[in-house]
């Protein structure tokens, strides 16, 4: 039928159904969530379940603002991040300009412009798989940038991000941070010199709440207006009521927090130090996943060997990153299999040479 919308959809890792697998293609943490989360959720009166949700999620707006020393009416919460930038893309990019965002980092940007009618623009990474700063100074309708970016793990210093941002004082400028509390710098400070700059952060890598999808933005109170405009000339009750608890108690717990973002980042450095006498060559990662190639085997060989094994990792079949893998970063029992396995699996096969 011709009036039917096609569009070639966003593939997001495999999600194996069979047990004792070890996952480290999607970037979840493999840690728990905050104690407290499970204490809320199960101590939650479900009779209230048969009434609408908060439409202003204020209870979690609040926890965030305080949390960000932000105002509550500088925060917009969402059904994930994935949903906070689609309406970000559906509020802020409705200019006849190309908006601009780099040619590797989240294909879901290419997914949502499409989708939605905007034009744009990709702009190269170097060979370094760094973003250039100087190629989002032409006029444009928005840039959005992930940083640090994915897949590559690789982060714009915030001198660098600045400068992209006073490029582009006409336009919106949205900072996807999914990945930021793994070691990066947030563009956060940066609100309070540019009105035109928004900065997205989620519960699902560094808060363990992945199942819940909560994501959330921070801006200006008239951007975030604006966003809350068109969400509620889209849907009213976005947040339901389990996902707004165990994200207020999630936000509070700063200790927790950082007790496991210090885990995962010291896992990160020990991964990489192996990696690195296996052959293997990367940008050092601010997130909680490594973007590697080895000297030697394929990045497709490894992905399907390890497969094998039942050791899920993310394999992109995409110009210029086809020879790489992005390697989630598990427990520490986790990362001593895989490391104990792709170092049998490359003496095997140099052996077979």
């Amino acid at each position: 039928m011709e009036n039917v919308r096609r569009v070639t959809p966003y593939t997001p890792g495999e999600q194996p159904k069979k047990p004792g697998v070890i996952k480290l293609n999607t970037n979840e943490n493999p840690y728990p969530p905050s104690p407290g989360v499970e204490q809320v959720l199960c101590g939650m009166d479900v009779e209230r379940l048969r009434l609408y949700p908060d439409p202003t999620a204020s209870m979690l707006v609040k926890a965030i603002a305080e949390e960000k020393k932000l105002r509550p009416d500088q925060v917009f919460v969402g059904v994930g991040s994935d949903d906070v930038l689609a309406m970000c893309f559906l509020t802020f990019f409705n200019g006849s300009k190309p908006i601009f965002f780099p040619d590797i980092t989240y294909s879901f940007y290419e997914v949502w412009a499409k989708m939605f009618g905007i034009p744009y623009e990709t702009k190269a990474l170097n060979e370094n798989f760094d973003i250039v700063p100087e190629d989002y100074e032409p006029a444009n309708g928005g840039v959005i940038i992930a940083n640090p970016n994915a897949p590559t793990g690789v982060e714009l210093p915030p001198r660098e991000l600045e400068q992209i941002i006073k490029y582009n004082k006409d336009v919106v400028v949205i900072v996807d941070e999914a990945y930021v509390d793994f070691g990066a710098t947030s563009a956060l400070p940066m609100l309070n010199r540019h009105d035109n700059l928004i900065v997205v952060q989620s519960f699902s890598k560094s808060r363990s709440l992945a199942g819940m999808r909560i994501g959330y933005a921070m801006a200006s109170d008239e951007l975030i207006k604006c966003l809350n405009d068109v969400k509620y000339s889209f849907n009213s009750y976005t947040m339901d009521q389990t996902a707004i608890l165990a994200g207020t108690v999630s936000m509070q717990d700063w200790r927790y927090f950082e007790e496991t973002m210090e885990r995962i980042r010291e896992t990160r450095q020990r991964t990489q130090e192996r990696l690195a006498e296996l052959g293997f060559s990367f940008r050092d990662s601010k997130a909680n996943f490594i973007f590697a190639t080895h000297e030697s085997c394929p990045a497709k060989e490894l992905y399907e060997a390890l497969k094998k094994r039942d050791i899920y990792v993310r394999y992109f079949d995409k110009p210029r990153i086809d020879n790489f893998i992005r390697i989630t970063v598990g427990t520490d029992a986790e990362m001593e299999f895989l490391l104990t396995y792709l170092e049998e699996y490359l003496e095997s096969r140099e052996h077979a040479e």
